[in-house]
């Protein structure tokens, strides 16, 4: 589905379900103005198309006791298929490391680290990130707090 082809209330019926994914079909067709069935009939059409890629709960992670995120960027000592492969595999097997984005510029990688505390961090950075072959370089930057947040964009 282009999404050049969205009108109106698939934008609407978007909105309201990153706001919250568990709203009923009917309270959903109040709010866009539609009756359920033309919205229950876009849902359908959003996640066939992959628009709506699934539905999830969003999880606090300091009321679980993770307390401590880090943005950790990583250089590997060759950006080559193989590395990157072997990058991906280890921190794929990592909890700690919630995001993993491959980047371009001076950095290979960006990830998102969480612990329960600054001594859980190190233990991971020491014990395990540094160990991961072919990890060249490492750079830790501490989040002071969370300035804006979106599980996506909508139009």
């Amino acid at each position: 589905m282009d999404p050049a082809n969205l009108d109106e209330f698939d934008v609407r019926i978007l909105r309201m379900l990153s706001r919250d994914g568990r709203i009923p079909v009917q309270a959903l067709s109040d709010a866009v103005g539609l009756s359920p069935t033309p919205v229950a009939r876009r849902l359908r059409r959003l996640e066939e198309a992959g628009i709506i890629k699934g539905y999830t709960a969003v999880i606090d992670e300091h009321a679980l006791g993770f307390e401590t995120s880090v943005f950790v960027s990583v250089k590997l000592e060759r950006q080559i298929d193989n590395a990157l492969s072997t990058f991906e595999t280890a921190i794929a097997a990592f909890p700690e490391v919630v995001d993993c984005w491959l980047m371009t510029g001076n950095r290979d990688y960006l990830l998102r680290v969480v612990t329960r505390s600054m001594a859980e961090f190190e233990a991971f950075l020491v014990g395990r990130l540094t160990k991961v072959p072919g990890v060249a370089e490492i750079e830790s930057s501490i989040p002071l707090r969370r300035v804006k947040s979106a599980l996506a964009r909508t139009l």
